[in-house]
């Protein structure tokens, strides 16, 4: 049996680190040589492949117009390489392209998983697609190609935003999000955090917090906040990861009944509102008491036991402005406004004297 395939391909003169050769093959072909490897975690939460999950809907409609004798699909399959695979050179641009099959596939499908996954599933049809494949030196180097390459695209940005820890020399605007999802990353997988488990993700969709707005929580002190002062040390991650699962084991003790069993639409706890606001109380508690365990912030929190509707009841802000609990949406107005008045809540008791609490 022969366990290798090879393609007449023509090569793109373009970076000097890269190989870049086109060639035209079937679908049969192209899943000998390269597999979907959708986005998953293993066993100790590393993230593993990096493609989104299958749309059936676009799926179907595309292998519906492909299906017709007209058909013609011009836009390439991309491919990504870091082995098993030698260019040599026929004449100029013309090389041959050498895949070794004998391990199984070596490639990833990088762009345009929907268009093959269909084309695939249409029995008899002898039909080609311009395959391009980039050959790259690593693992991350992948990584990296597929982010840039599918971030112009509609692509989910949560998936983007999930893969950025692994990934180094990307654009600012990537970059600076990199260690914000590094932590949430952390707070999901990692044993003994308060959310473990709990933030959605492509990697885990049972979860039921927004990752965008636990992201948008830790950017802020990243930006301007605890976080920030932590991230000098040379334990930061460290000391920031305990800061934020540290407040949020104080937070789930303090609502018990707004937190437990609840979803985003059920509890403004857990929506993207509540989420962003309640950092901004971390970071007071921070900055106002030194709060970073539990028990301090189960101190700070006491204030609020019993006294916010999170799921029923009315906001009486000031101003004699009242609006129903579940009225506050994930708009910037809101989340100020609500951040303020658990911030002004917590200075107005800041007299008090409080009983230190124990915690195990």
């Amino acid at each position: 049996m022969d366990q290798q395939m090879k393609f007449s391909a023509i090569r793109a003169k373009q970076s000097k680190d890269h190989s870049v050769v086109s060639f035209p093959a079937r679908a049969s072909e192209i899943l000998e040589i390269a597999s979907i490897d959708r986005i998953s975690r293993d066993q100790d939460g590393k993230i593993k492949g990096f493609q989104r999950p299958q749309i059936a809907l676009h799926i179907n409609e595309i292998r519906d117009y492909l299906s017709q004798d007209d058909a013609v699909l011009p836009n390439p399959i991309v491919l990504a390489f870091t082995e098993a695979v030698e260019v040599t050179e026929i004449d100029g641009k013309l090389v041959e392209f050498t895949i070794d099959i004998s391990k199984g596939a070596p490639g990833l499908v990088v762009d345009g998983q929907q268009r093959l996954t269909a084309l695939s599933g249409i029995p008899g049809k002898d039909f080609e697609v311009f395959v391009s494949a980039l050959i790259c030196k690593d693992e991350e180097e992948l990584r990296k190609q597929f982010i840039l390459i599918n971030n112009t695209k509609p692509l989910p940005k949560s998936l983007i935003y999930e893969l950025l820890p692994e990934v180094g020399g990307l654009p600012e605007r990537l970059s600076s999000r990199s260690l914000a999802a590094k932590l949430i990353e952390m707070l999901n997988y990692q044993e003994g955090s308060a959310l473990k488990g709990q933030i959605n993700q492509h990697t885990n969709p049972d979860g039921v917090l927004g990752d965008y707005s636990i992201q948008k929580l830790i950017m802020n002190s990243l930006s301007d906040g605890a976080c920030r002062e932590m991230m000098s040390d040379d334990d930061g991650m460290e000391k920031c990861l305990s800061l934020v699962s540290e407040f949020f084991f104080a937070v789930q003790q303090t609502f018990p009944e707004a937190w437990h069993d609840h979803t985003v639409k059920t509890s403004r706890l857990l929506h993207g509102a509540g989420l962003i606001s309640m950092g901004y109380v971390m970071e007071f508690l921070y900055f106002r008491d030194n709060a970073k365990t539990r028990g301090d912030f189960l101190n700070g929190l006491k204030p609020f036991e019993g006294r916010l509707p999170w799921t029923k009841g009315e906001w009486v802000f000031e101003e004699n402005e009242t609006r129903p609990w579940n009225s506050i949406q994930n708009l910037n107005r809101d989340i100020q406004l609500l951040a303020s008045y658990l911030t002004r809540e917590l200075k107005r008791h800041s007299n008090q004297k409080i009983v230190p609490l124990q915690t195990a």
